[in-house]
């Protein structure tokens, strides 16, 4: 059953994030402003691909970040032949070492490494039975590290289910723009994803509404009014993505 419920889950996967119509054309209008040609994207928690072949097709260099394995052998057959792909295995964190995935195989892209995400997340009505198994133990590396390897990138996406400040703990230098995910029901884990980042510099924010692929707010908001307007979040709101913009550098 295992294996039936893994195959199903890379399945609908591939449905969702390749198989809709003018999805990937949308994908690349989206992240155009963010990713310019030439530049370097890192797409941490890359999943099915389809961030990283929409930044392919903007020109950038890409470092794709995937630690779950069916996954990983996935971006290879899409990306391995790609010299502008960097696929690299492993989580990230706020220091190296190695952590344990909680998996989901039905829905592998919620897989997490927070025990305590699973469980808040899990009793909302969005992940209603979803369920989470031990994984395998993966590497972990810091996106310090990466920058210092692939040098400073232009954007970072960051979708890693409830990880996502544990992952910007691991920097310590401003970059020109990232996003990351919210979700009502752990809405300080966003929070706390401003405030780590307003410690690094200056940022403008926007957002986006599940996969919308459309920002928001028209002109964007500072650091304590993305805050409030994540405060204000009624309960079943929605979840989406946080874009961050560095508004000036020190």
């Amino acid at each position: 059953m295992s294996a039936l419920n893994r195959s199903l889950g890379m399945l609908r996967s591939l449905a969702i994030y390749h198989g809709v119509p003018g999805r990937a054309a949308r994908t690349r209008r989206f992240y155009a402003p963010f990713v310019p040609a030439g530049g370097l994207a890192f797409d941490v928690g890359a999943h099915a691909g389809n961030r990283v072949r929409a930044f392919r097709a903007l020109g950038a260099r890409v470092v794709a970040v995937e630690p779950q394995p069916d996954f990983v052998r996935l971006l290879q057959l899409l990306f391995g032949r790609d010299p502008a792909v960097a696929l690299l295995p492993v989580a990230l964190g706020r220091c190296p070492g190695e952590a344990q995935l909680l998996a989901s195989e039905r829905t592998p892209t919620v897989s997490t490494l927070s025990a305590d995400w699973a469980q808040r997340a899990g009793a909302s009505d969005s992940f209603r039975g979803v369920q989470w198994q031990p994984g395998p133990v993966v590497p972990v590396t810091t996106l310090d590290a990466l920058i210092e390897r692939h040098g400073r990138p232009d954007f970072v996406k960051i979708d890693v289910e409830g990880y996502e400040l544990e992952v910007l703990q691991g920097l310590s230098r401003p970059l020109p723009a990232l996003s990351f995910e919210y979700l009502e029901p752990v809405r300080e884990l966003a929070l706390g994803c401003i405030a780590r980042l307003e410690a690094l510099g200056r940022y403008r924010y926007n957002w986006s509404v599940g996969e919308s692929l459309r920002l928001v707010h028209p002109r964007g908001l500072d650091a304590a009014g993305m805050a409030q307007w994540l405060a204000a979040l009624p309960a079943g709101a929605p979840s989406g993505d946080i874009h961050a913009r560095l508004d000036s550098e020190d």
